[in-house]
C-alpha cells in the first residue's frame, strides 16, 4: 500500500517506495512537456548529483566517528562483524561473476563460457577494481571489444550504456546491506518480500549515481520496504562507507566486466547462427 500513498506524505515521511512510484508516474507525464522544461529538470538532476558528490566527499569524517565509537564500545573485535558483512558481499559478487554470468552466457552461445569470462575479468575487471569507476573503464572495455573483433556499431552503444545502467554489483550491495539490517533488527522476511526487494534493488541500481559509494545512498530506499527508520538505515550506510574501499572496488569490477561479457555473448550468438568461428 506504500505505492499509493499521497506523494506529499511520502516525501515528508521518507516513504521511498511511494516516492519511487510517483517519480515513475511523473517521469512518464513529463516526457510530453516542452524542451525548456526538460532542460530545467536535467539541470536540477545535475545539481542533485553534485550535492550527492559533496555528501560522499564528507563521508570520511562520519566514518571516523563511527570507527571511533565502535572501538570505544567494543574494541578491535567489533570490526569482525563488519568483516562478516564484507565476506557476504564479496561472496555474492563472486557467485555472480563465476556462476550466474557464465550460466547466462552458456545459455546464449551454447558453448563453454569460461574462456570469455576469464578474459573479461582479466582485462576489464582488474582495471575497474582499481579505478572504482565504470565510466573511467569505458576506454578499456572499448579496446577489449575491439580485440574480440566485435561490431563497433554494437559496442560503441552497449559499453557506454552499460557503464550507466548495468549495476549488478550495486543491486547486490543494496540487497545484502538491507537484509543485514533486517536480520540485526530481528525482522522476519518471507520469500515474496525478498523477491520484491531484489527487483526494487535492481531497478534502483540502474539509476545509481556514477560516483564511488553511490549505491549506498539507495540503502534507505530498500530499508523502507521493511519499515526501518531513516536513522537506522543511515547507520547501515555508514557501515557501507567503512567497508566501501573493498566493496566498491569489487562492485565496479563486476559491473564493468559484465558490460563486455554480455555484449560479446549477444554478438557471438549471431556469429554461431552465421556459422562463424568464435575467437576462443
Amino acid at each position: 500500500m506504500n505505492l499509493v500513498t499521497n506523494p506529499i506524505t511520502a516525501l515528508s515521511s521518507g516513504n521511498y517506495i511511494g516516492i519511487l512510484a510517483w517519480a515513475v508516474i511523473l517521469g512518464i507525464a513529463l516526457k510530453y512537456t516542452s524542451e525548456t522544461t526538460k532542460k530545467g529538470l536535467s539541470d536540477i538532476s545535475d545539481a542533485i548529483s553534485q550535492v550527492v558528490k559533496w555528501v560522499i566527499n564528507c563521508a570520511p569524517f562520519g566514518i571516523l566517528g563511527l570507527v571511533f565509537t565502535t572501538i570505544a564500545e567494543t574494541g578491535i573485535a567489533g570490526f569482525a562483524t563488519y568483516g562478516k558483512v564484507l565476506i557476504v558481499l564479496v561472496g555474492c559478487m563472486l557467485g555472480v561473476a563465476f556462476i550466474l554470468n557464465p550460466l547466462i552466457v552458456f545459455l546464449t552461445i551454447k558453448q563453454n563460457p569460461y574462456p570469455l569470462v576469464f578474459k573479461c575479468l582479466k582485462e576489464s575487471a582488474i582495471t575497474a577494481f582499481f579505478t572504482r569507476s565504470s565510466a573511467a573503464n569505458i576506454p578499456v572495455n572499448m579496446e577489449l571489444c575491439k580485440s574480440l573483433k566485435l561490431d563497433e556499431d554494437t559496442y560503441s552503444v552497449s559499453i557506454p550504456l552499460g557503464a550507466t545502467v548495468n549495476m549488478a554489483g550495486a543491486a547486490i550491495t543494496i540487497t545484502t546491506m538491507s537484509l543485514a539490517a533486517v536480520h540485526t533488527l530481528g525482522i522476519s522476511v518471507d520469500l515474496p518480500t525478498m523477491l520484491v526487494l531484489s527487483i526494487l534493488a535492481s531497478v534502483a541500481a540502474a539509476g545509481t549515481s556514477g560516483v564511488a559509494g553511490g549505491s549506498l545512498m539507495l540503502i534507505p530506499l530498500a530499508c523502507s520496504l521493511f519499515g526501518i527508520s531513516n536513522d537506522i538505515a543511515m547507520q547501515v550506510v555508514g557501515i557501507g562507507f567503512i567497508i566501501g574501499v573493498i566493496q566498491d572496488s569489487c562492485e565496479t569490477a563486476l559491473n564493468s566486466s559484465t558490460d563486455v561479457l554480455f555484449t560479446a555473448a549477444a554478438e557471438f550468438k549471431l556469429w554461431k547462427k552465421e556459422g562463424k568461428a568464435l575467437p576462443f
